[in-house]
């Protein structure tokens, strides 16, 4: 085994862990469960002009306020309408707490390194940074996430921008 694929081996068994899955149009995707806070039911959400269509705005959650990203625009999906089960899951990026809204949270999964594969290349033109791996469990396939690069450091600051 030569050292590139023993190293790639590793980083993928650093990989294995527990899991938040949650659904956005009909595909499962999951979060490393430590860069998860809580899960809340939709609350009012105060928009915010002149950020992005994919910020929605920001919440008071017990007097802190925390910006919203709809993740489906983020990814470039269509905007759904709001269900009993859509919900904001409040995460960790870098040293803030911003909320990303999702159709709905699934599960929390424990998935070994074994179970973990590399992104796939789609080629030159499309960007797969944010994807921490393609995870195999409990029959399905669930894209996971690297949330501190899908919210990149312009979007936290759009969605902070007065």
């Amino acid at each position: 085994m030569s050292a590139e694929s023993t190293l790639q081996q590793e980083q993928i068994r650093q990989k294995a862990g527990k899991y938040l899955t949650f659904v956005l149009a009909g595909e499962e995707y999951g979060l490393e469960i430590l860069k998860v806070r809580e899960i809340i039911g939709m609350m009012d959400i105060t928009a915010v002009p002149r950020t992005p269509e994919f910020v929605k705005g920001v919440i008071n959650l017990r007097g802190k306020v925390i910006p919203v990203v709809d993740l489906r625009l983020k990814f470039g999906m269509q905007q759904a309408d709001q269900t009993a089960e859509t919900c904001i899951i409040v995460v960790y990026v870098g040293d803030m707490e911003m909320g990303i809204l999702v159709d709905k949270v699934s599960e929390v999964l424990d998935i070994s390194g074994e179970d973990i594969e590399e992104a796939p290349s789609f080629g030159v033109n499309v960007d797969t940074e944010f994807i921490l791996g393609i995870g195999k469990a409990g029959g399905k396939v669930t894209i996971l996430l690297d949330i501190g690069r899908v919210l990149t450091k312009e979007d936290v600051s759009a969605a902070v921008a007065e």
